[in-house]
């Protein structure tokens, strides 16, 4: 058999040549490919989108020239769902890089290539360029981008958004990275800055941007005009019972519509159109299989769904390029096809082998054995160690030491050829390596060293909002919510309005009260308003206006408070006053076992690994509670206070609510703490009887440093001789008294709470403070949130759901929560899709086959598993990217976002579908709940759903079991205030006064308009947020930061803003000195004191002797002064003059 390098590759030499490669061993195979590319475009067909995804990862790290990745929608053949903007986007840069002739590798699975695209002038001829410094017409522009498709939206989050603010236009280009913020300067583009869509802020500037259209398909008015005669022209329906239809002619992209593509265009084109002149193709083995299935199964669904008239389709070989003519086009490229068959007549060999068998083995005398009498072996070859990231090259660097030191760090493969260097070290993503004979190179990856290592992900900003401004969030209010005033109690909130108070325009928030008295709240006051979170929106109090029935319920409360306070510090007095044991600082040993973690850290998870440490490290018990999405990262977080704990020479117990956690929590474990000398025990139901003892025993011992298991390790016979910290994973499915009898275990033990939904109990806790919170809500990379369908069950979505995730190879969780109709729903399955295959799981299974259908799911033995809740806290499969759950009305908001968490686990689109009945047949809180899951799509949503599920279910007793609540009363943020109040009073050795109004906070009134106009924000839930947030502010450092993120946001500040801002600083000021009201005007203003001022009486007496004609004392609490104040600045200063004399005298006194 003829040979090859994979270095240099045979090239095909005309159009109608035809090379045959035996397909070379692992990462041989990207390698020769890469090289193939050197001298000539190459177009590389994959047999799906996994394998084109493992490529595209290979050749970043080994290819010299550009890696053009065309991914595939992810949706079905004539589906009715849209591709997810960001996919859309990826594919419109590749088409639009083919465009500008950048030379490079596109990669694209089979089943993307057989889509009939957009005519290749299409991209070329809607391109908008934006240039610093040129024109730009404001309103044309507007109408250029909604032609281009782009959506206006008032926050800019995804790709193909706008939103226009003043001389401010925020913009997120398909085919960008991030969005833009286009600063304009009367009608000229003054600056193009990027921005971070999680916080809004600019990141850099650049000079131009080319502006892609929004879809593949076109919305201009000519093509419209083209659809509609195409459309009434093929189908014999009428069009106007067509919902798509309809919405299309008015320029409405309807979920779909893609799946029209060819009606917009005269003619379309395919992927080969728009390649270079002389592009060489190169086939992977599969790829004609593949073809085939997926036409059968393009046929197949057209034959099914085109029975609907409301929804015709298009024939297959209008949307789809057929087989024939597929291979027909392939035909008239240069091309290489990939085979498996060794004894294939016309294959010519790769001078490649299998990286070679040098596993590390971390339990052996000598780890490295194998690695170094390979190596000392084969002195002549040169290697290549490849490592997932910049931690894990560290790592490696270390752990290979001893049989090759000093290695060199080269940045890419080619790099490595071009040097010297017998061996070296680099980064970069090889599933495995391979030997290049003939060049006398090995590239050894860490799978070839470690065994399989999880995938990488790119590293991600911070996207945690304030604790308390997730609850406190003004911008969920729609007019008719139930808000808390501190002083009036509870209205509802009926807009912002603009009033003339004293002369001057001034915004205010309107409340309205029982018989429809009216409340009007100036804007700067905003601190006293909260949103009412207890009770259900319908069944909240609604106060009468200067009546006695606020005073009642909050001097009730505020008793009630009291005691929870004296109760809650007690408890947690004995806690602080216990010494604890303070752990070890991270040391080196640390640092490498930190080094190994396969991922890069998120900043939320870097900010919580950061609490942990600094709480166990002090001399306090620990009692911190970890929130972040399955998924997350919550995990690492708990392993690394395990390794802390474990070097400080204590026991750590992780307690889990299952006996399969139990197991995949262990795994993890024993893997993370594979190159430690640290002893892990699993005490779980299947742990048989001798084996049982005998763990029992090196617990006893203190030989066992990390204990695994279910409520089983809360069992009397159990004594744990150096408990050091105990692990609590998804809290919410133990009960109370298995909580308390940890605690009571060992009470100065460090606890760590993990959850994904903190149940409100705890979440009430933490946020009073007296539990320390950590969120993590920044999800890895790459991870689209889960799109969440709430419908009524109908068998074809049901058959559409399973058939879009087993199409694109992944898998789906089918859940049916009554284990004595669980298998008829099985069966029932395997009927309407004969497709799937289906596996059943339940609770009452024996332990062991139910251990065996989890892992036979995990490793893709079968693609739909029929299951029960039991899958809350399963294992982890990263391809189950669809979830249906039967009756979703009958579970608890908590246990929804959990069981939505099992899917969407990778970089693929997830779907969740809660089935339900009619409305009319669910309860009031069954249908709420459903509808917080509907809305709470983000990824990081559990802490919100845990904030909806305290005002659900009425915010949890503080230390009752009982989940009801005291709150109803007076709503959820008002009480954590009063708590906070009464806390802090304890605290401080004085008596709470329940009969104290709370503080009202200062009111400012300088006559001189302070608002957000309309014109500069003319969202009022933006506008509405901004004056809550400057109302919140602390002190005049955050008030510069806001205004710098408004500057930023929103263009420069407007008068009345620059006023509210100074007025809010000299309200800061006022404050400090215990002022209550503050007013000024053109001639004479007052200062009204409060109870507890700051402000020493004898310089009030001392200032008045000194200008008797300028200041007066009037009663005991107001000062009166006159001064020619006729223009703001004069106005400003002299009250700024003023207070300082108060606090420069106050301090001397």
């Amino acid at each position: 058999m003829t040979t090859f390098s994979p270095l240099d590759p045979p090239r095909p030499r005309g159009t109608r040549d035809t090379l045959f490669w035996l397909e070379p061993p692992g990462a041989a195979t990207a390698l020769a490919l890469s090289r193939l590319a050197t001298d000539a475009p190459l177009l590389v067909i994959t047999a799906d989108t996994t394998e084109a995804v493992r490529l595209e990862n290979e050749l970043q790290f080994l290819a010299e020239v550009a890696v053009l990745p065309f991914p595939d929608w992810e949706t079905l053949p004539y589906d009715s769902f849209s591709p997810h903007q960001d996919i859309v986007s990826a594919r419109l840069r590749t088409l639009r890089h083919l465009q500008d002739g950048v030379h490079g590798i596109v990669l694209v699975p089979i089943n993307t290539l057989m889509q009939r695209l957009s005519p290749v002038d299409y991209i070329a001829g809607r391109v908008l360029t934006l240039e610093t410094g040129e024109k730009l017409d404001r309103e044309a522009f507007r109408e250029k981008l909604s032609r281009a498709g782009y959506r206006a939206v008032e926050t800019v989050y995804e790709p193909g958004e706008y939103a226009l603010r003043g001389a401010l236009i925020d913009l997120f280009p398909m085919g960008s990275d991030a969005p833009l913020r286009i600063d304009l300067f009367d009608d000229e583009i003054d600056s193009l800055r990027v921005f971070d869509p999680d916080n809004q802020r600019s990141a850099g500037k650049i000079e131009r941007i080319d502006l892609l259209p929004a879809h593949e398909y076109s919305l201009s008015r000519s093509a419209i005009a083209c659809f509609r005669e195409g459309f009434e022209t093929l189908f014999d329906v009428d069009p106007r019972q067509c919902p798509l239809y309809v919405d299309a002619l008015k320029g409405i992209p309807s979920p779909g519509l893609e799946q029209y593509l060819p009606l917009f265009f005269e003619e379309t084109a395919s992927l080969f159109d728009h390649l270079a002149e002389g592009t060489r193709v190169a086939m992977l083995p599969g790829v004609r299989d593949a073809a085939t299935h997926h036409w059968q199964a393009i046929s197949s669904r057209y034959e099914n769904l085109g029975v609907d008239p409301t929804r015709p389709l298009l024939p297959p070989h209008r949307a789809f390029i057929p087989e024939a003519e597929l291979f027909g086009l392939i035909k008239h490229h240069p091309r290489i096809e990939l085979v498996r068959d060794h004894d294939h007549p016309h294959a010519i060999a790769p001078l490649a082998a299998p990286a070679p068998q040098v596993a590390i083995n971390a339990r052996a005398h000598q780890p490295l054995a194998a690695l170094d009498k390979w190596l000392q072996q084969h002195g002549e070859q040169r290697v290549l160690f490849v490592a997932e990231s910049r931690g894990r090259r560290e790592a490696l660097e270390e752990t290979l030491s001893p049989v090759a030191a000093n290695l060199p760090v080269v940045a890419s493969f080619t790099e490595f050829l071009d040097s010297d260097a017998p061996r070296a070290i680099a980064e970069g993503e090889l599933a495995s390596g391979a030997e290049l004979t003939d060049a006398g190179i090995t590239l050894i990856t860490e799978t070839e060293l470690i065994g399989e290592v999880v995938r990488q992900t790119r590293r991600q900003g911070k996207a945690t909002d304030d604790n308390e401004m997730a609850i406190r969030h003004l911008s969920e209010l729609k007019p008719g919510a139930p808000v808390v005033h501190q002083a009036h109690g509870v209205g509802r909130y009926r807009g912002l309005e603009t009033l003339e108070a004293g002369g001057q325009a001034a915004e205010f928030v309107c409340l309205e009260y029982a018989e429809g008295a009216r409340l009007y709240v100036p804007v700067d006051s905003l601190q006293l308003i909260s949103r009412y979170a207890g009770a259900d929106d319908e069944l909240a109090p609604l106060h009468r206006l200067g009546s006695e029935q606020w005073d009642k319920a909050r001097r009730k409360a505020a008793e009630k408070i009291r005691d929870t306070a004296a109760e809650l510090l007690d408890i947690y007095a004995r806690r602080e006053a216990r010494e604890g044991y303070a752990c070890q600082a991270p040391d080196d040993e640390y640092a490498r076992f930190v080094a190994n973690f396969p991922f890069e850290e998120t900043a939320d998870q870097r900010v919580a690994i950061q609490a942990v440490i600094a709480d166990m490290t002090a001399p306090r018990p620990m009692d911190r509670v970890v929130c972040g999405d399955v998924g997350f990262g919550k995990t690492e977080v708990a392993m690394r206070a395990a390794f802390l704990a474990v070097q400080s020479e204590r026991q750590v117990v992780v307690l889990v609510p299952t006996t399969l956690l139990a197991r995949q929590h262990y795994e993890n474990f024993r893997d993370r703490f594979a190159d430690t000398a640290v002893n892990i025990e699993l005490i779980s139901r299947f742990t048989s009887g001798s084996g049982q003892n005998e763990t029992l025993e090196r617990i006893r011992d203190g030989k066992s440093d990390i204990i695994i298991g279910t409520h089983k390790l809360l069992s009397r016979q159990l004594s744990f001789p150096r408990l050091g910290l105990a692990i609590i994973d998804e809290e919410h499915r133990f009960g109370v008294a298995q909580k308390e009898r940890l605690k009571g275990m060992r009470s100065e033990v460090d606890v760590l709470t993990l959850t994904a939904t903190p149940i409100p109990r705890t979440l009430n806790m933490a946020m009073s403070g007296i539990r320390d919170l950590s969120i993590i809500a920044t999800p890895p990379a790459r991870r689209l949130s889960v799109k969440t369908f709430v419908q009524q069950r109908e068998e074809a979505v049901i058959k559409e759901a399973i058939l879009r995730e087993i199409l694109r190879g992944g898998q789906v969780y089918y859940l049916h929560n009554e284990v004595k109709t669980i298998e008829a729903a099985a069966e029932k399955l395997r009927e309407l899709v004969p497709e799937a295959r289906v596996g059943v799981a339940h609770g009452q299974l024996p332990e062991r086959s139910l251990e065996r259908v989890m892992s036979d799911f995990y490793h893709k033995r079968f693609n739909v598993l029929v299951c029960s809740t039991i899958i809350e806290t399963g294992i982890d499969v990263p391809t189950a990217n669809t979830i249906i759950i039967e009756r979703a009305d009958k579970f608890g908001l908590a246990q929804l976002h959990q069981l939505r968490g099992r899917v969407g686990r990778s970089h693929h689109q997830a779907y969740a579908y809660l089935l339900a009945p009619p409305p009319r047949a669910m309860t009031r809180d069954a249908l709420k709940r459903l509808e917080a899951i509907g809305q709470a799509e983000d990824l990081g949503a559990g802490f919100t759903l845990a904030s909806h599920d305290m005002e659900i279910r009425g915010a949890g007793e503080l230390l009752g079991d009982e989940q009801s609540g005291q709150m109803e009363a007076i709503g959820y943020s008002l009480y954590m205030q009063m708590l906070d109040r009464a806390v802090k009073a304890i605290r401080e050795g004085r008596t709470p006064n329940i009969e104290a109004p709370l503080e009202q906070g200062v009111e400012v009134s300088l006559n001189l308009p302070a608002l957000i106009p309309d014109d500069y924000l003319h969202d009022v839930q933006q506008r509405l947020v901004m004056y809550k947030r400057i109302a919140n502010t602390q002190n005049d450092g955050e008030l510069k930061e806001l205004r710098v993120e408004m500057i930023d946001r929103f263009g420069l500040l407007p008068g009345p803003v620059k006023t509210l801002l100074r007025q809010t600083r000299l309200r800061h000021r006022a404050e400090r000195l215990g002022v209550a009201r503050l007013e000024a005007g053109a001639e004479r203003g007052r200062i009204i004191f409060g109870r507890h001022t700051a402000v020493d009486p004898l310089v009030l007496v001392e200032m008045i002797q000194h200008a008797p004609q300028t200041y007066r004392l009037e009663g005991a609490d107001t000062l009166r002064f006159q001064s020619s104040m006729d223009n703001e600045e004069a106005r400003f200063q002299a009250v700024e003059q003023l207070l300082d004399t108060l606090n420069r005298k106050t301090e001397a006194a």
